[in-house]
């Protein structure tokens, strides 16, 4: 299927993902609770794989001004009417990796959350437990950004929340300087891409790790651990754990 072609079923999936997401009062005050720890009044924010924006309203709450990126045009065009009359929110069109140019992003139009522009990602599904009937049925050119680009046009972040399926050290390859906190998604289908993460991580500067499983907003050390003990701890994860994210902070 081509860029042109209608993605059949994805204003559904966009609108259940607007009823999960924007409808759980208890929720968004444990996930402001966690994003408080890194952003305050003022701060920018970096959204990268956006979604429907639910970390956008979160950022926002916490008076952070946001930089979001959301290549695929049902869910952007969610984020635009939610959020668009908000001059604190900066939408763009675009996925991120490490080269400024073009990508062919993988669309889940059933289940948009899940597209991505890995390969790798896709091919790891196929089979896996969890992931029985994902179905990948679209492939779309998109624009592709880095976080250096975005540094220099809109300024350096204090928080990058990345979530891209499977994309996230490609992402981060695109950084060359250390930013103060960010997040990256995890899968059990893609422990090495973590891995690579926390890899990529090291070598920009002295950072240190905690994460959250699921959509928990819970930190599950309740301290800051080491690359290589957030390391051990993924790989020993089982496959059930399926997702979370990895958090890290410049010591």
């Amino acid at each position: 299927m081509s860029g042109g072609a209608r993605l059949k079923g994805t204003a559904a999936a966009v609108g259940r993902s607007l009823r999960i997401y924007y409808r759980d009062a208890a929720r968004d005050r444990v996930m402001d609770a966690l994003y408080a720890r890194f952003l305050k009044p003022g701060d920018l924010a970096f959204d990268i794989g956006a979604h429907v924006g639910d970390r956008i309203a979160s950022f926002l709450r916490l008076g952070a001004r946001v930089v979001a990126l959301e290549p695929q045009p049902g869910p952007a065009r969610a984020i635009r009417l939610i959020h668009g009359r908000d001059c604190n929110v900066t939408l763009i069109e675009a996925a991120a990796g490490d080269a400024e140019g073009t990508i062919a992003l993988r669309i889940n139009s059933a289940n948009p959350t899940v597209s991505t522009a890995s390969d790798a990602f896709v091919a790891a599904a196929e089979g896996a437990g969890g992931w029985e009937g994902q179905v990948w049925d679209a492939v779309v050119a998109v624009p592709c950004l880095t976080l250096d680009g975005l540094i220099r046009d809109h300024g350096r972040p204090a928080f990058v929340k990345i979530d891209v399926e499977g994309f996230e050290d490609r992402v981060l390859r695109g950084l060359s300087e250390p930013v103060p906190a960010l997040s990256f998604e995890f899968t059990t289908i893609a422990r090495a891409v973590a891995l690579s993460c926390l890899e990529r991580l090291a070598a920009l500067g002295p950072y240190r790790f905690d994460m959250a499983l699921g959509e928990t907003q819970v930190l599950t050390f309740g301290r800051w651990v080491s690359a290589e003990e957030m390391a051990a701890h993924l790989g020993a994860l089982p496959h059930e754990a399926n997702s979370g994210d990895v958090y890290a902070v410049l010591s």
